[in-house]
């Protein structure tokens, strides 16, 4: 891995802090990620399930985690399987962990291979009574590929079909919504590592360079920097393009006069970063740019001072659709007799702000969390209001990651230029 080891002691709390909400004499199960084909004998890079992460810190495929609170022996408490390196597999993939670096990374003292696995499960389950596992239970999820946990449930359920089963997802995406420290640190990295890439291309960008250009400029800043490279597939839409909501194609020439909506962020030790930037091309706002941009700062700066403990999600994003509301108007792109018409389901403001302003972040872009439920102090939300206004070719999003605390929040990424001062500052230097 590119990033610095992570202390085992994070692993070690997330651990503990699962364990008292497990039902008594019960056995948890989670698996890692498979790595995915691609083509004749490629693959796509491995990348871990999050939830085996959150629990091991063990960043390798083939890797199964067994949880056992109760267990007769206290070394079975807690137990890793790992795939068995040696020195034909170190010659052609590199070392996979050894024995006594997997305790080094996860605190977990039994690590058996990988072939023992059946075998040991044996000796365990029949002592639990109740089985916890593993599905990916994301709202936004659309999975069409069978997982390791999906074939695992199967095998299971076949094997052991007497036992009472349990879903652990709901229990892991309430503790991974509220961020650890260590967790916060390591999202502060990789939003440090964004703001890296954001001083890059901000002296980088001018008329006429290629959207993939700056793409290539982000990715060489997260490189050097021990980021695996972008969190999500980066946006960088020039014109037109930034009224496209999930433009990735980035193959367009950057024109004098255009606006470019770049919304990325780099990955650092699986922590996903967040960003969004609207920047004029030549390096100087025209007046109907900065209008317009101010209206999606106002909108941004008004949501941040309202997400604090005790508000719920939905509640939220209704008290910011009034916020652009008031701003639509201001720009007089919507009017009264529109708003005072409105079907409540999709708001006179959907016309030019149709996606939502916040979600959750973490381990993953869109994070686990509840929708319902009032928010805590420790999670961390984007805020991401934006207008898009096709008939201008215009669209103009703002995006920064912010830490909730018991008095307000925390933003990440306040140190990335964001008022239109800054930025043709920072565009002009």
């Amino acid at each position: 891995m590119k990033y610095q080891q992570i202390p085992s002691s994070l692993f070690i709390k997330n651990r503990q802090k699962l364990f008292k909400r497990l039902k008594p004499n019960s056995i948890a199960i989670l698996n890692s990620n498979d790595i995915m084909p691609t083509n004749a004998d490629g693959t796509m890079l491995f990348r871990q399930n999050n939830d085996i992460f959150y629990l091991s810190g063990v960043d390798q495929e083939e890797s199964i985690l067994v949880l056992f609170p109760d267990a007769p022996q206290e070394k079975h408490k807690e137990i890793l399987f790992l795939k068995e390196t040696n020195s034909e597999i170190a010659i052609w993939e590199g070392d996979k962990l050894s024995k006594d670096q997997a305790f080094e990374v996860s605190g977990i003292k039994t690590v058996y291979w990988l072939q023992d696995f059946e075998k040991v499960l044996r000796t365990l389950v029949y002592e639990a009574e109740n089985i916890y596992l593993n599905d990916n239970e994301h709202l936004r999820a659309k999975v069409v590929v069978e997982t390791a946990d999906a074939r695992f449930r199967k095998w299971c359920l076949e094997e052991y079909p007497l036992h009472n089963y349990e879903r652990i997802a709901p229990h892991l995406h309430e503790l991974r919504a509220i961020k650890e420290k260590e967790e916060i640190d390591l999202m502060q990295t990789a939003c440090d590592i964004t703001a890296k890439g954001v001083d890059r291309i901000l002296k980088f960008i001018k008329p006429g360079v290629m959207e993939y250009e700056i793409e290539a400029e982000l990715m060489h800043e997260f490189l050097r920097n021990r980021s695996r490279g972008f969190a999500y597939s980066p946006i960088i839409a020039s014109g037109f393009n930034a009224c496209v909501l999930h433009y990735i194609e980035n193959n367009q020439e950057v024109k004098d006069g255009d606006m470019i909506l770049m919304d990325f962020g780099a990955e650092y030790a699986n922590y996903a970063s967040d960003l969004t930037r609207s920047i004029p091309a030549n390096g100087k706002f025209t007046a109907r740019q900065k209008e317009v941009y101010s209206a999606v700062l106002n909108v941004m700066k008004g949501a941040m001072s309202i997400l604090k403990p005790g508000i719920t999600l939905p509640d939220y994003h209704v008290q910011v659709g009034k916020m652009m509301e008031e701003e639509l108007l201001k720009l007089k792109l919507i009017t009264q007799e529109e708003v005072a018409n409105q079907d409540p389901e999709w708001p006179a403001y959907k016309k030019y702000f149709m996606h939502g302003t916040s979600h959750y972040i973490g381990l993953d872009v869109h994070d686990v969390g509840s929708w319902t439920q009032p928010i805590s102090a420790g999670n961390v939300f984007t805020v991401e209001p934006g207008i898009y206004f096709r008939a201008e070719n215009l669209g103009i999003r703002l995006e920064n990651d912010i830490l909730i605390t018991e008095n307000g929040y925390i933003d990440l990424m306040k140190d990335i230029p964001l008022e239109i001062e800054e930025i043709e500052a920072a565009m002009n230097a």
